[in-house]
């Protein structure tokens, strides 16, 4: 599918994967809404063809208003890609006790919740375009992590979420298949996003030398290359790649 004169949301638009990918579909042509909080949009670089809309992912009424946006804005909506999320840590008893179940809960509605929440609303506008070669309509990705299947210790909540993001790929994809949009998971593995901000040059350069190759931190470009490789793809459906340098995730 051509990026060139469509409008495309992504989530957690305002930085990391979501940033670079905002990024690069304008760089490809697209009218590029980047949904996140408005925090983040505070400190988020101006960038051409990249429009910020402050939406929280977990409330309906904000993210119907988002897409109601792009959908009016003049191109049709196409493409959305959906890199929203938190990984809070947490272990299931830790030393000051169980798990906190609100914590659990909240990871979960961003993670899973808020990816299932854009995705209905989003593909009912992507539905209503005229559809293009072959029934095609759109496309649909979003963002797992290698932690759904090799999660470590005190990711029990990431974890879960995310592994929900994997198992809802291919039954969404077959639900939105009679709609010509196709859904897509990417599950990256460790990224050099501002979440590592916090982490020493020698921690970061540790974590990258138990990468098999290339021995580094992904990059959040790369994550956008796949993004738009999905996107131009016409036969890429119901599936999940893993972008991760054939890292397995010890258990700490």
């Amino acid at each position: 599918m051509q990026i060139t004169g469509t409008a495309a949301i992504v989530t957690g638009g305002a930085s990391g994967l979501g940033g670079a990918t905002a990024q690069a579909l304008a760089g490809a042509g697209a009218t590029v809404f980047a949904l996140d909080l408005p925090g983040a949009i505070e400190k988020a670089d101006a960038v051409d063809g990249v429009n910020y809309l402050a939406a929280d992912v977990t409330s309906a009424e904000q993210v119907e208003a988002a897409v109601a946006t792009a959908a009016g804005s003049g191109a049709p909506l196409r493409i959305v890609v959906n890199c929203a999320g938190v990984g809070t840590p947490g272990r299931v008893l830790g030393k000051k006790g169980p798990h906190d179940l609100d914590v659990f809960r909240r990871v979960i509605e961003i993670n899973l919740i808020g990816t299932f929440n854009v995705i209905r609303l989003a593909a009912a506008a992507i539905a209503a375009t005229e559809p293009l070669a072959a029934g095609e309509r759109g496309v649909i990705v979003n963002t797992a992590s290698v932690a759904a299947f090799d999660g470590q210790v005190g990711q029990a909540a990431y974890a879960a979420s995310k592994g929900g993001v994997v198992g809802m790929t291919l039954p969404i994809a077959r639900d939105l298949s009679t709609s010509g949009i196709r859904v897509m998971t990417i599950a990256p593995g460790i990224i050099d996003t501002p979440m590592m901000a916090g982490v020493s040059e020698e921690f970061r350069a540790a974590l990258g030398d138990g990468v098999p190759f290339p021995k580094r931190l992904g990059k959040p470009e790369e994550y956008a290359q796949l993004a738009v490789a999905i996107v131009e793809h016409d036969y890429l459906n119901g599936e999940v790649i893993r972008m991760d340098g054939a890292l397995r995730m010890a258990p700490r």
